[in-house]
């Protein structure tokens, strides 16, 4: 396996744990989706950590306490827009010297090491832009920029065509990372079944 740049900062944006999965709500009371989140976020902590610094950004303090514990920095959100806060973080990097932002969502069950090492690797050059679309294309689930700044972030419905688009706007002909553990996040009761259908697929594929 090539040798990781250590330049790179993962940005984890993450809502407060009680605003978070408020569409599973019909599914989940609200403490069960509490721990579901917490969970998440310390698991992506856990795998982002193994290719680079970490930031949390976020409004609540439990998150960021969170963050600290779990070995990575913690800003406190100015705003409370996701692209706001991505660029908030963005600069935070770029003040460290950061070469590289990899932004990760918190909320990626099925989210491996390989992904995020493949998806470094793909954006090792200068300047590089990947994007990972979410599984029903049209969110972007990863985006990584080399340098950081290279575009405008645009997360939110639509955002994968967004981000392309942006990318071929500054030249730059984006590595589109397509992978289905991390295209599924959790967003809809029909998402957390998929997860536990494919968890299911996966311990079978071993007896």
């Amino acid at each position: 396996m090539k040798q990781l740049p250590q330049d790179l900062f993962v940005i984890i944006p993450a809502k407060p744990l009680d605003q978070s999965k408020t569409r599973l709500a019909g599914v989940l009371p609200i403490a069960e989706r509490v721990d579901l989140s917490r969970h998440l976020v310390e698991r992506t902590i856990h795998l982002a950590r193994q290719v680079g610094e970490v930031v949390v950004i976020s409004r609540d303090m439990a998150v960021r306490r969170l963050a600290k514990q779990a070995g990575a920095w913690a800003l406190v959100e100015a705003g409370q827009e996701l692209n706001q806060a991505l660029q908030q973080a963005s600069d935070w990097v770029t003040a460290r010297g950061g070469q590289a932002v990899l932004i990760l969502p918190g909320d990626l069950p099925l989210l491996q090491l390989a992904d995020l090492t493949e998806i470094v690797a793909a954006g090792q050059h200068l300047p590089s832009i990947v994007i990972a679309p979410s599984q029903r294309l049209d969110g972007t689930n990863a985006l990584l920029l080399r340098p950081p700044g290279s575009i405008k972030f645009a997360f939110g419905p639509g955002s994968f065509d967004r981000h392309r688009q942006a990318a071929r706007g500054v030249g730059v002909e984006p590595a589109i990372y397509h992978s289905l553990t991390v295209a599924l996040d959790l967003d809809l009761p029909e998402d957390l079944q998929a997860v536990q259908n494919r968890k299911r697929d996966i311990l079978a594929s071993f007896d």
